[in-house]
C-alpha cells in the first residue's frame, strides 16, 4: 500500500547566510524531513558542510534531520554526524569496503540506516541488507551537484526496489533524490517512491513560496 508522499526539502539550494531561518520557514510550510547533503570533494566534486553546521542547525527543526553522506572513506565520520543529530544516515555502498558492518555501526548508534544507489549501482547491491535498512535512496540524478536534469532510466530501479521492500514485508522508506520538479514527482511516485528530496523546486521563490512548493510537489 502506498504511504504518503514525503518531502525532504535539501537544504543545499537554501539561502545559507540564514540557514536557520530557512529550516524553520520549511518546516512550517510542511517539510516532512530536512535533507542534509555533505559533500568532501573526494567522492564527489563539491564540498558542502560538516558535523558542525549539522549541530549547528538542529535547534531550527524537531523534523527528522536525513543526512546523506556523500563521502569517503565514511566510517570514521559516522559517530560525529550521530552526536550531531542526524535521525537517518545514509551511505553510498561504495564509500566504504564493508557497507555491511557500516550499516550496523549507524544502528548501534541508535540511529536509522539508508543505503543510497547511485544511477549506475545495481539493486543487487541491496539482496544481503534488506532486513538492516531504514531507508533506500536512489540517486535519479549523478551525486555532487544539485540542478541536475533528472535521469529517467532511474525509474525502472525504482519500481524493482518498491517490489524488494513490499516482498520484505519491512517499514522501508524510498527515497528519490536528483531533478525532483512537480512532472518528475510524479514519475517517481507512480514507480513506487514515497520521499521525494527537492531542493531547487522546494526553496524557489523565497518564504513565501515554500508552503505552495511543498504541496505542489505532493501532488496537490
Amino acid at each position: 500500500m502506498q504511504r504518503k508522499t514525503r518531502i525532504a526539502p535539501s537544504i543545499l539550494s537554501a539561502d545559507f547566510a540564514r540557514l536557520g531561518e530557512e529550516i524553520t520557514a520549511i518546516d512550517a510550510a510542511g517539510a516532512d524531513y530536512i535533507h542534509v547533503d555533505v559533500m568532501d570533494g573526494h567522492f564527489v566534486p563539491a564540498i558542502t558542510i560538516g558535523p558542525a553546521v549539522v549541530k549547528a542547525i538542529r535547534s531550527f527543526s524537531t523534523k527528522i534531520f536525513d543526512v546523506h553522506l556523500m563521502i569517503s572513506p565514511v566510517d570514521s565520520y559516522i559517530a560525529a554526524f550521530a552526536d550531531a543529530g542526524s535521525d537517518i544516515i545514509t551511505i553510498h555502498a561504495e564509500a566504504t569496503p564493508h557497507f555491511h558492518r557500516t550499516i550496523q555501526l549507524i544502528r548501534s548508534l541508535g540511529k536509522k540506516a539508508g543505503i543510497s544507489l547511485s544511477p549506475g549501482t545495481p539493486v543487487e547491491m541491496l539482496d544481503n541488507v534488506m532486513d538492516m535498512v531504514d531507508l533506500i535512496l536512489v540517486m535519479s540524478v549523478n551525486p555532487g551537484f544539485g540542478g541536475q536534469k533528472f535521469i529517467v532510466s532511474q525509474l525502472e530501479k525504482i519500481r524493482k526496489i518498491r517490489q524488494m521492500i513490499d516482498h520484505s514485508g519491512r517499514d522501508i522508506d524510498l527515497q528519490v533524490d536528483g531533478g525532483i520538479n512537480i512532472e518528475t514527482a510524479k514519475q517517481a511516485v507512480a514507480a513506487g517512491a514515497d520521499v521525494l528530496v527537492a531542493g531547487t523546486a522546494t526553496f524557489t521563490g523565497g518564504p513565501s513560496q515554500y508552503e505552495t512548493n511543498i504541496r505542489n510537489l505532493r501532488g496537490g
